[in-house]
């Protein structure tokens, strides 16, 4: 995902390069916070901010897994995963950050960390969390592939001659 995705969010700002110097973000940390939103997004576990006016399709137990969506149920157990696989803290804020964009200063003051902490907790956790969707700094891979068609190679449909 680019920084230019993110805007004005801290990712966005920690992504872009000033006075020459690299960004703070590399563009596979990028990626990895759009995945996280993503799936964030699709646990559908963001407060509500305006009213639905929609029919109700819920059974009157709302919030109770067998009327949650597969999807959301999906992704829900997705980020529990992820909560065991990295570091607590990290995915805290990583989470706090991407899913519910909260700034880095409301992290540390919450938290009650030193300045300019949680913007390298932010990192680690971005790190391992490209790890852990398989994503690295640098693209790896064959230069170049063979073209492939749907039918195998050569093959082509009677009717289209």
């Amino acid at each position: 995902m680019p920084a230019s995705d993110f805007g004005s969010t801290p990712l966005g700002q920690l992504a872009r390069s000033r006075n020459g110097e690299p960004a703070f973000l590399n563009a596979h940390h990028l990626e990895a916070a759009g995945r996280l939103l993503t799936l964030f997004e699709r646990s559908r576990l963001r407060a509500r901010t305006t009213m639905n006016y929609g029919p109700r399709v819920d059974s009157g137990h709302g919030g109770h897994a067998q009327d949650m969506g597969d999807m959301a149920f999906d992704a829900r157990r997705q980020l529990a995963e992820l909560y065991t696989a990295i570091p607590r803290d990290c995915v805290e804020v990583v989470i706090d950050v991407c899913g519910y964009e909260k700034g880095l200063q409301d992290i540390e003051r919450e938290r009650g960390w030193p300045r300019r902490s949680a913007k390298l907790v932010l990192r680690i956790g971005l790190d391992a969390l490209a790890t852990r969707f398989g994503l690295t700094a640098a693209a790896t891979g064959a230069t170049r592939t063979s073209t492939r068609n749907w039918l195998g190679v050569g093959a082509r449909p009677a009717e289209f001659g």
